[in-house]
């Protein structure tokens, strides 16, 4: 199974849905537990109608999110805090659930995880991709809007 990642950060929702058509992505899956963003494009309806205007899916799959502390300690930079909260989070019957859905939606048509995170290293994504589909092929998907940082001395 392959499976696709992307974070908003930095982008806009035209940029983001071509970087996934670019892909072939067929069916965003959003792991966000709030599905709203101060980013315009990036709230649920509005990112669900641009995604079906270019023939993306989209599903929601919030049980599947990082709750406030997990959140609070990605915005920190606290990766240990956002690992502990999240595999609580992953334990919970609605989130098990969702897991089996996810797995079943990405066996289906190509598919991508959505969150705010550019790195995704930084990102929950991650940390549910290596929990529940630990065999599958990732490809975290970059959308090309944002400058790469100069390196020193370059």
């Amino acid at each position: 199974m392959r499976i696709f990642t992307i974070g908003y950060e930095g982008a806009t929702q035209p940029e983001l849905i071509a970087t996934l058509v670019g892909a072939g992505v067929r069916q965003l899956i959003d792991v966000r537990a709030v599905p709203l963003s101060r980013r315009p494009g990036f709230s649920k309806n509005v990112l669900a109608n641009g995604l079906r205007e270019a023939g993306i899916d989209y599903v929601n799959l919030k049980a599947l999110g990082t709750p406030p502390e997990g959140r609070e300690a990605a915005r920190r930079g606290r990766h240990e805090v956002l690992e502990r909260v999240y595999a609580g989070q992953l334990e919970l019957p609605e989130a098990i659930a969702q897991g089996q859905i996810l797995l079943g939606l990405a066996a289906d048509k190509p598919s991508a995880l959505l969150c705010f995170e550019r790195d995704p290293g930084g990102c929950h994504r991650t940390l549910l991709l290596r929990a529940i589909a630990g065999e599958a092929e990732v490809i975290d998907l970059f959308v090309d809007a944002i400058p790469a940082v100069p390196t020193p001395g370059a």
